[in-house]
């Protein structure tokens, strides 16, 4: 006996290591859309194969704030599957920068420098993240059923600005849409910036920019851009002003959702208070699961509108923004 019915859809994921040279290998996790068949071979092994749609799935790859387990991301991941996509969640340890340690979405700090910044990639990951759908694309138990020419790139905190400064089709092919929670594109002194300096986004793509009415991490950290965050802590200015600001785009495809009582580790789950910076944050003025469910709305409307290209999508976004429960602010331009 079993608890599932043949025929019963669900979510379901794989495990890929992906070799980087001469660094250590990033560990994926990929959420697909499978369908139950109840057969010998799912009962012993695990492996449900993937739903067999009309068409090859859209991608969605997401970056994780620095030393924020991936698996904090795998609910984000599951409802993206159950919107349709296939989605991919990353780890990788390494040493960034001298003496530090950390998981991180993979960032290259030089290429973020004044002389730099805009010349070349600063996502060390990305590449090699397509490059394996690619393969997995080839042969294995997604073959033929990946889109790579439909992406959708996100990521939360430092991950977060790592795609929104990534968002480029002509460095990547394949990007549809970005989206980042808790992110901007502030730019640090310690790197040669001026105080107060905003870094310009790519603004090839559609856009999503969420951020949290109650984000401690962001307040606490004003002192990285020439502030010193006590007087007046801001814990939504850098996400706003991202978005107003550094993006030039006013097709009508970027969004900015400011979640009412969300604050910086909202996009988490299980909540962990052993790694990140989570003892900075303010506490949320909602209920978690709430908060997560409107997230995960905001994430897969937009990505059904901007990725998938469904025009129901686009009016329930539009909804959400618009919702003053949900979005303390919502805008669109």
């Amino acid at each position: 006996m079993t608890n599932s019915a043949a025929g019963q859809p669900m979510v379901r994921a794989l495990f890929r290591s992906v070799a980087m040279a001469g660094l250590p290998a990033l560990s994926c996790k990929v959420y697909y859309p499978a369908l139950y068949g109840a057969t010998p071979f799912e009962n012993n092994t695990g492996a449900i194969p993937a739903a067999r749609g009309e068409r090859p799935y859209p991608l969605a790859i997401l970056m994780p704030g620095i030393n924020v387990s991936p698996e904090a991301y795998g609910w984000l991941a599951a409802a993206l599957a159950q919107a349709g996509f296939v989605a991919v969640i990353y780890g990788w340890i390494l040493e960034e920068m001298p003496g530090m340690v950390a998981l991180s979405p993979g960032l290259d700090v030089g290429a973020l420098k004044p002389d730099s910044y805009g010349t070349r990639p600063s996502a060390t990951a990305l590449a090699a993240v397509i490059a394996d759908l690619a393969a997995q694309n080839s042969t294995g138990p997604l073959a033929g059923l990946l889109d790579l020419d439909r992406i959708l790139l996100g990521g939360h905190s430092a991950g977060g600005s790592v795609a929104l400064m990534n968002a480029r089709p002509d460095w990547f092919p394949g990007l549809k849409a970005v989206f980042a929670y808790g992110s901007h594109s502030k730019a640090s002194t310690a790197l040669g910036y001026p105080a107060d300096a905003l870094l310009p986004l790519p603004d090839a793509l559609p856009t999503l920019i969420l951020g949290g009415s109650e984000d401690g991490v962001i307040a606490a950290s004003a002192f990285r851009y020439g502030h010193d965050g006590v007087s007046q802590p801001d814990a939504t200015g850098p996400v706003v002003r991202t978005f107003k600001e550094a993006l030039a785009s006013k097709r009508g495809d970027c969004h900015l959702a400011i979640v009412r009582g969300a604050n910086h580790f909202s996009p988490t789950c299980p909540a962990d208070t052993a790694t990140g910076r989570p003892f900075l944050d303010w506490p949320t003025t909602r209920a978690d699961a709430e908060i997560r469910k409107d997230i995960a709305a905001l994430v897969t409307h937009f990505a059904r509108a901007h990725v998938a290209g469904d025009e129901s999508a686009r009016d329930a976004l539009a909804a959400m923004l618009k919702d003053s429960s949900r979005c303390r602010h919502g805008e669109t331009r």
